[in-house]
């Protein structure tokens, strides 16, 4: 399994690297060519394939385009959920929304070397139990303003006492602004970036704005 994945034990109060999220939703004509222009413009360890749909066939070819693009510049891949489609359509592993709940369920499954992440919303027992389960990382969030959700944040005291106690990666997401990247750069591994740069013109710029305080 690459170093730079999310599966990887990278140490915290390193430069954080980059977590790419696909929008839910996204046209097969147009959205490859501005993810592998994304790529190419900055350094990414991992793609979240999140998709809304429930088109079975639609998620594949989703799943399909997105994965040729990001192998060819070995980005690891992983998809939302949708763990029966992970070996299907070649994907490195699965990023699980219920906390910790699947997790050992999706690492009988997919085996040792498959990434499995979960979602842990601001909770730090749930962040625990999935690490114990065997979760290969850890989403907090969101970490900004945001009325979705029950907009309960993530602080940066949560992933200070992370990196701190725990070993396992951990991920910042949600409503990230270049402010909370500076201030949660050193107590981090990964930022997880999707909403936030695509609805711009320019995503891959938008990355490079919002990231450039990591340098």
């Amino acid at each position: 399994m690459a170093a730079d994945t999310p599966a990887a034990d990278t140490p915290a109060l390193e430069r954080p690297q980059i977590y790419l999220i696909t929008p839910p939703t996204f046209a097969l004509e147009v959205f490859p060519a501005q993810l592998a222009k994304v790529l190419d413009a900055v350094p990414v360890a991992c793609l979240r394939l999140a998709l809304a749909s429930r088109d079975e066939d639609g998620i594949g070819r989703a799943a399909d385009a997105c994965r040729q693009i990001a192998h060819e510049r070995d980005v690891a891949v992983v998809i939302e959920d949708h763990l029966k489609l992970v070996e299907r359509h070649g994907l490195d592993g699965i990023h699980l929304t219920d906390a910790a709940r699947s997790v050992r369920a999706a690492r009988k499954e997919l085996g040792a070397d498959a990434i499995v992440g979960a979602w842990c919303g601001a909770s730090q027992h749930a962040g625990m139990t999935a690490g114990e389960a065997g979760a290969d990382y850890v989403c907090f969030g969101p970490v900004g303003d945001t009325a979705l959700g029950t907009g309960t944040r993530a602080g940066r005291d949560l992933f200070a006492w992370w990196s701190e106690v725990i070993e396992v990666p951990v991920v910042a997401e949600g409503a990230l602004t270049p402010a909370l990247i500076a201030d949660l750069a050193p107590v981090t591994d990964f930022f997880a970036i999707g909403a936030e740069i695509w609805g711009q013109d320019d995503p891959a710029a938008a990355l490079k704005a919002l990231i450039a305080a990591l340098g």
